[in-house]
């Protein structure tokens, strides 16, 4: 719970530190938003990796196979990493750019899902009466 005010703080500082330098300096600005966003990946990378962890103990548990489940955790951080990208875009000026970055992602998304909706059409398939 500690992690959300950390978070929470490290943003309003880095807000307010771009709003002040923004005037004076706007690609300083600039890069005071993109290492508070780095700083705040930075602080989440442990909740990352226990979620991660927990999430592939149950998996083993359950006998779910670790290549899906290995694609799963891919996508996700494509996900995140397009998000995050597209909004440092944005914060830039690009919104263009950002927009296609998160279309890039989205296509890259779909190709990488495509092993897991296979394997999940098989399995329906599967349980139809013949």
């Amino acid at each position: 719970m500690d992690i959300i005010f950390k978070i929470i703080g490290i943003a309003l500082i880095t807000v307010v530190a771009s709003l002040i330098v923004k005037p004076v300096r706007s690609d300083f600005a600039m890069i005071i938003t993109l290492v508070g966003g780095i700083i705040v990946l930075a602080l989440l990378l442990s909740s990352i990796a226990s979620a991660l962890s927990l999430i592939s103990g149950i998996a083993n548990k359950t006998g779910v196979n670790g290549t899906l489940l290995s694609l799963v955790f891919k996508i996700i951080g494509i996900g995140y990493l397009t998000e995050f990208s597209a909004s440092i875009c944005a914060d830039a000026g690009s919104s263009s750019l950002g927009d296609k970055v998160l279309l890039g992602g989205k296509i890259v998304i779909l190709v990488m899902s495509l092993p897991i909706i296979t394997n999940i059409l098989s399995i329906v398939m599967e349980l139809l009466p013949q």
